[in-house]
């Protein structure tokens, strides 16, 4: 059979593949590419429609619709940038940044100022448990991850460097300052004990979702709790490694008491929600078995917003895939605030 190639933004003819069959792979569509067009095989995305989103390397010509003559798109993803090289830049740059603020403080701050405020507790168990949890997401990628895809677009490389490194400047500079006010005794222990909790957490999750994917492989199989107590948590939940990751930047802001790093830990939720419900989403739809009462991760589905019924309803209207509660509040004749109203969405 002959199959035509075009791009898929000028729709020009890129190749013309008359050696294919209906069995063969996209995979082995890709390598044909690249022996004609010599275009590196991981630059490629193909498409059956211009604007469609890309099929898998494993699927056949003929589970994609061809099976006589017939027409591909192909999207040229540009520069890529291995997913192990980005994860270890990105990692190892906070390293760096943090300990620079923590070990000479003097090069960031005044050093008469430096001298009169010795590094606090707070500020002392801030700089272990952030250089353990980068010291254990180098050591994960290097021997625990096993990634589905191979390389990323180059330009990801600097936007998430951009970010990790960014915001270790920002956190490390509040926390190492010497004006810094730690908090009380028992809320930096108590949010310690949080930290340490979730971050063995998530190792555990990282280590049970490695053993699921055989080695040299892109296999997919539905998460499930192992002997290890830490991943009972996969009986609720589709990203457990989520959740405890937002669980150890909560109890390290708690511990710190520090603005810059609880808006770090904002930020890692929202684009870990953002992951969650679309992995739950995929779950769904490539396994039928998969069990409907996982939510995505604990703190996808629960918004509480304190405010008027019209806040409610506006909610309702923005929200398609979380699970709402809103408390109206009021006052009674006493003059008390009290919950006049719950209202409750759920809305998958």
């Amino acid at each position: 059979m002959e199959v035509q190639v075009l791009d898929s933004r000028s729709k020009k003819a890129v190749a013309v593949l008359k050696s294919v069959l209906p069995t063969s792979t996209i995979a082995e569509v890709k390598e044909l590419i690249r022996k004609e067009r010599k275009l590196d095989v991981d630059r490629m995305e193909i498409r059956q429609e211009p604007k469609g989103k890309g099929v898998g390397d494993g699927k056949t010509l003929e589970a994609v619709g061809l099976t006589a003559s017939g027409t591909l798109y192909l999207k040229d993803l540009g520069p890529q940038v291995g997913y192990r090289t980005v994860f270890i830049a990105e990692y190892f740059g906070p390293l760096v940044v943090y300990l620079l603020f923590y070990a000479r403080p003097g090069l960031v701050y005044d050093a008469e100022l430096c001298a009169k405020h010795p590094m606090s507790l707070a500020a002392q168990l801030g700089m272990f448990c952030w250089t353990g949890h980068y010291a254990k997401r180098l050591w994960e990628t290097v021997f625990v991850h096993r990634f589905s895809h191979g390389t990323m677009p180059i330009q990801n490389l600097f936007r998430n460097c951009s970010y990790y490194w960014g915001f270790a400047g920002y956190v490390s500079y509040h926390v190492n300052h010497p004006l810094f006010t730690a908090p009380c005794l028992l809320q930096t222990y108590v949010a310690l004990g949080i930290f340490i909790l979730s971050e063995l957490g998530n190792l555990s999750i990282h280590l049970a979702l490695r053993d699921l994917r055989p080695p040299g492989t892109k296999e997919r199989k539905i998460p499930k709790a192992t002997g290890n107590p830490f991943t009972l948590l996969f009986n609720f939940v589709s990203c457990a490694n989520y959740t405890y990751e937002f669980g150890s930047w909560l109890g390290f802001t708690v511990m710190t008491q520090c603005l810059p790093a609880g808006l770090f830990a904002v930020a890692g939720m929202y684009q870990m929600t953002v992951w969650a419900l679309g992995k739950h989403r995929n779950y769904k739809k490539e396994f039928p078995n998969y069990p409907k009462g996982h939510t995505r991760c604990f703190y996808c589905d629960l918004v509480v917003m304190v405010g008027c019924e019209a806040c409610f309803q506006r909610a309702l209207c923005l929200s398609r895939s979380w699970t709402v509660t809103v408390l109206v509040l009021g006052l009674d004749g006493s003059g008390k605030t009290v919950i006049t109203k719950r209202l409750a969405g759920g809305l998958i």
